[in-house]
């Protein structure tokens, strides 16, 4: 499995021409920052540089106002390129996000030019919502991936890693309904929402002995009455429920579930539990992964495959590793322990020069991977026997 000596120096002449303006996208996302669905800024830009290049910008993509997607070459294997660009309330862009999109970018205008002339195909996929949103989830039930052989994008992080896991995960809204009273005149008249919603916590808690390894339940409260000398009529909480495998997460799932159910039982009250759907785990092509961590080696930063040092979170990616082959690599843009996703320190690194130089790696990486990956009959193979065989 290689990729042509001359495939690889057009990619990086290209890269190289175009770092300025991918550094310039990254710095004016992340010191933009825009909510799950509102990223219309950020496809703003990505699309004006496509355009700039030439490259017709479809958008809106699978019925979403900021997803969109560009495409070169229209025959032969097809790689899709994954951008994702939303932040976090609050801390902006606390996961980096600014510099997948750029580093996604980059790999797709890398690829582009020689697109036609090898034979094939790459899209760049703009996903909107991977924080709570499942952009990339909505855009697989649209159809956008159909036809698509390989799927990939970055994700910044505290160490290099090419095939590290995500935790397959949901989310449950509880509502408790009791019975108001004055807290100090006649409390005995009451039922309290609130104890309810404190005992789910509580109970929860007591589960945890049972919990699988990897298995990941927080939450907190989201309404917790209405004033302080009136018993609780209404309290509401919402917890994260996360898993190595959907079966473990379905059983958990039923847990929490039973805890809110006891807890509001022992409290006389009412409970309604609303599900939100969240995202599969991921499984990383291990064949196309490789040959990643392989470009990565050759630029002088040797990754590893994963590290059980660290954890994990979760990702819309992985229900689209589930429909293609996919990867989804972890690129340090600090030192290992500094500071890690979903925080201050994390969203200061993301524009920062590390930052923006790592987001230049994964481009040339990426481009590279995706060029052999394209050309490279042994490497699709691999690809899908993997794919399938999972």
């Amino acid at each position: 499995m290689t990729l042509p000596a001359t495939l690889a120096e057009t990619l990086d002449r290209t890269l190289d021409a175009e770092a300025p303006a991918l550094r310039e996208l990254a710095l004016k996302i992340h010191a933009h920052p825009e909510l799950r669905f509102e990223e219309h800024r950020a496809a703003g830009w990505i699309s004006d540089l496509l355009t700039a290049r030439g490259h017709a910008v479809e958008r809106p993509l699978g019925g979403l106002p900021t997803a969109l997607r560009a495409r070169a070459g229209r025959a032969g294997p097809r790689l899709a390129i994954l951008a994702e660009y939303d932040a976090l309330p609050e801390i902006g862009h606390a996961c980096g996000h600014n510099l997948i999109a750029a580093g996604a970018v980059g790999a797709f205008l890398a690829l582009a030019p020689v697109a036609e002339a090898q034979g094939f195909t790459v899209d760049l996929v703009g996903t909107p919502a991977e924080e709570g949103g499942g952009g990339k989830a909505l855009l697989l039930d649209a159809g956008v991936f159909a036809g698509v052989d390989a799927a990939m994008m970055f994700h910044p992080f505290d160490r290099d890693l090419v095939a590290h896991g995500t935790l397959a995960n949901l989310w449950l809204a509880m509502t408790f309904s009791g019975q108001p009273a004055h807290a100090a005149a006649a409390p005995w008249d009451g039922s309290s929402a609130l104890t309810a919603c404190i005992q789910t916590f509580n109970l929860v808690d007591s589960q945890r002995v049972h919990f699988r390894d990897g298995v990941r339940v927080h939450g907190f409260i989201t309404d917790g009455g209405q004033a302080v000398n009136i018993i609780p009529e209404r309290a509401s909480c919402e917890f994260s429920v996360r898993a190595k495998s959907l079966d473990e997460l379905a059983r958990v799932r039923a847990i929490v579930e039973r805890c809110a159910l006891g807890a509001a039982m022992a409290a006389g009250v009412e409970v309604t539990i609303a599900p939100r759907k969240g995202y599969r785990d991921l499984v990383t092509n291990l064949p196309l992964a490789r040959a990643f961590a392989q470009h990565m080696a050759a630029m002088g930063r040797p990754a590893a495959e994963t590290d059980e040092r660290v954890g994990m979170g979760s990702t819309d990616m992985g229900d689209v590793s589930h429909a293609v082959p996919a990867i989804h690599p972890w690129l340090a843009i600090c030192d290992v322990g500094e500071t890690l996703c979903h925080q201050h320190a994390f969203a200061r690194a993301a524009c920062a020069e590390r930052g923006l130089e790592t987001m230049l790696t994964a481009a040339r990486a990426m481009a590279k991977t995706g060029g052999e990956f394209l050309v490279d009959e042994a490497l699709r193979g691999a690809v899908r026997e993997a794919f399938t065989g999972r």
